[in-house]
């Protein structure tokens, strides 16, 4: 993963560490009790790659650091891939789930489109045991959708395999993102409107900029929304304009969560009070023509 200083418009608001030498520091000296870690630097003078033995190893970190109070962020979690003679290769694991019979469609299901290749399949008393070789970068995002879908009833399990030749291209994510239109206070009236186009993560009341993360689109494209859209006032109220709205319950996502939510284009604001997802590209207009020209 990419970490990096914060520069969102609520940079160093929230956090007692910001700078880049803060980063830095800490995450070097990371490096000399944690022999799994590895930090390199990079070409941005604001940005280290952070490398580490899966997301859950990663997330520790930035939970850490987010308690002892540092503020950053994290770019998507990617795999490391290797060349060997002239082929590309990639890190595979072995995933081992134990599930209800009836829970069975919805894992082959998941792994067909994440390229996984069953090993074994057994009875285990009334459940059954699946083996798979999967790509890692398939298991992203894929624990909390099979939690889902077994009810919180199935059991999750996996360990490195070894390294295996590139097995194609894998959709991260099929759902879009619900992008703020500017910056404010979140008010009821936005949000009733913004809760028809897809999920919320955010309630009213909560501070939002352009450019941020404020809920999951069931169609596979990001549409911009404007959750600080308060309503026109009249003269006249018609019957039962008066009515109050009401909001769905916000999905609130935890770090591990959002680390795999998150697309190539958008970025983790970690801080001491909130983590918030946002675009690489704040001003609309200027990702909007980016995404024209295939540069997101």
């Amino acid at each position: 993963m990419t970490f990096s200083v914060n520069d969102s418009p609520f940079a160093g608001k929230e956090g007692k560490f910001v700078t880049t030498r803060h980063l830095r520091d800490r995450l070097f000296r990371e490096m000399l009790k944690d022999v799994s870690l590895r930090v390199e630097e990079t070409d941005s003078a604001d940005s280290y790659r952070v490398c580490g033995r899966g997301e859950m190893h990663l997330s520790i970190l930035i939970e850490t650091m987010r308690r002892a109070g540092y503020e950053f962020q994290v770019g998507a979690p990617k795999v490391m891939y290797k060349t060997e003679n002239g082929v590309l290769k990639e890190p595979m694991e072995k995933l081992v789930v134990d599930v209800p019979e009836d829970k069975t469609g919805s894992v082959f299901s998941g792994m067909g489109v994440r390229k996984g290749e069953l090993l074994q399949m057994e009875n285990v008393g009334s459940r059954i045991r699946l083996e798979f070789k999967v790509p890692a970068r398939g298991l992203f995002g894929y624990k909390s959708q099979f939690l889902t879908e077994t009810r919180g009833e199935g059991v999750f399990n996996t360990i490195f395999w070894g390294y295996e030749e590139y097995k194609g291209d894998i959709e991260r994510r099929n759902t879009g993102s619900l992008v703020a239109f500017e910056t404010g206070e979140a008010v009821t009236y936005g949000l009733f409107n913004a809760q028809g186009r897809g999920q919320l993560f955010i309630g009213a009341g909560e501070k939002v900029y352009e450019g941020m993360v404020v809920g999951v689109s069931p169609k596979n494209e990001d549409i911009v929304v404007n959750v600080c859209k308060k309503k026109h006032l009249t003269n006249t109220r018609a019957s039962g304009s008066d009515d109050a709205l009401r909001l769905e319950t916000p999905k609130i996502m935890s770090l591990e969560e959002a680390m795999e939510f998150i697309n190539d284009d958008e970025l983790l604001e970690i801080t001491p009070q909130n983590v918030r997802i946002r675009k690489k590209t704040l001003d609309t207009e200027t990702r909007l023509k980016r995404k024209a020209h295939g540069l997101e």
